[in-house]
């Protein structure tokens, strides 16, 4: 893959976010505080997402397993 064609393709893609967002009307001081609101509240929701999802796999493995370890045992014990 050519760098120089990732690169235009990228610019082209920002230059759709800032028609999508209006962004080009902002100032430049104005832009930094959108982009940086914006990435820190992606960053925050990846971040949580993360956290979340590895917990509920975990917690549901950990089910899962009770249930074929222990089919004897009440499945309310396995939940607490």
């Amino acid at each position: 893959m050519d760098v120089k064609s990732t690169l235009s393709y990228l610019y082209w893609l920002f230059c759709q976010f800032e028609l999508i967002t209006c962004s080009y009307l902002m100032e430049p001081w104005e832009k930094v505080l959108f982009y940086s609101f914006n990435l820190a509240m992606a960053g925050l929701l990846l971040y949580t997402a993360h956290v979340c999802l590895a917990l509920h796999l975990s917690s549901a493995f950990q089910l899962l397993c009770s249930f074929l370890g222990n089919p004897q045992e009440n499945a309310l014990s396995a939940v607490k």
